[in-house]
């Protein structure tokens, strides 16, 4: 891991999310917010923010409220949800990058929820360019195979089992993403039970809040993801109706490697061939 500026940054009612900032050794061409996918702490993303400051660009990484660094008292106990996360969590770590880009483009790399819930940071339009990363709508009968022939189990019999027992979604005990305060757990279970996904699932217009995002949208997937199918992903990127797509489905073997997969691309051994080859090129349009 390179180095990094660790800063704590206020929220709202004292709450507050812990952002990493990796910065270039020149002055920056822009900055890269990397928005992590459900359960995964943001040392994860390290190995790309890295790269990506030794690009020229000034690379943060966050934790939404309840995970990684970001935690500070029981879950169970935490009152969130994913929209709180994407408006609150997510506007102040675009804000707080904006602040050390200064008036530099600044690129969204988000990675499966990191890519699903932009309707809903009020600040997005400071961003140039959006770069889902394997993200899909979630909905469950969608669900890559094996997984859609378990996921109603998980929905419908152990997630709120779990919920009601521990108070939270206990994750890591069950090896199922991470732990997930208790909203977040019972609103996502909400979404990928509804075929519309978010926009199905939760009150009001929330295809308005899709079709009103008009900055451009690169999409990465893997054939070999064992969460997000074809139409997984398909389902997600129609929703930003009004934004103009690129949609880019790599296999394993056009990299010359056997697996991918829903969390592989994060891997430093694809700096060659899928993050200069596929990513950067995003940022210079």
């Amino acid at each position: 891991m390179g180095d990094f500026t660790q800063k704590t940054i206020a929220i709202d009612r004292g709450q507050h999310i812990v952002a990493r900032f990796f910065a270039p050794a020149r002055e920056a061409k822009g900055g890269v917010l990397i928005v992590p996918a459900m359960g995964v702490a943001q040392p994860f993303y390290a190995d790309l923010a890295n790269w990506l400051a030794s690009e020229g660009y000034v690379a943060a990484t966050f934790d939404y409220r309840g995970m990684g660094l970001s935690k500070n008292g029981r879950l169970r106990d935490l009152d969130v949800n994913i929209i709180d996360w994407a408006s609150h969590d997510c506007a102040a770590a675009l804000a707080a990058l904006s602040n050390r880009a200064d008036e530099k483009p600044l690129y969204w790399i988000g990675h499966s929820l990191g890519g699903q819930i932009v309707p809903f940071v009020p600040n997005r339009g400071r961003v140039a360019k959006f770069v889902t990363i394997a993200t899909g709508s979630g909905y469950w009968r969608e669900n890559a195979a094996p997984l859609n022939r378990r996921a109603w189990f998980l929905w419908y019999v152990v997630a709120p089992l779990a919920v009601a027992t521990f108070g939270y979604f206990p994750g890591k005990r069950l090896r199922i993403v991470g732990d997930l305060p208790p909203r977040v757990a019972k609103q996502w279970r909400r979404w990928c039970l509804n075929p519309q996904y978010a926009v199905g699932a939760e009150p009001g217009d929330v295809r308005a809040l899709y079709a009103a995002v008009r900055t451009p949208i690169a999409s990465l997937s893997f054939t070999d993801d064992e969460f997000m199918s074809a139409r997984n992903i398909e389902s997600l990127h129609g929703f930003y109706a009004n934004a103009p797509r690129t949609m880019k489905r790599l296999a394993p073997q056009d990299v010359g490697v056997g697996r991918i997969g829903h969390f592989g691309f994060f891997r430093p051994e694809f700096a060659d061939s899928l993050w200069r080859k596929h990513l950067l090129p995003e940022f210079s349009g």
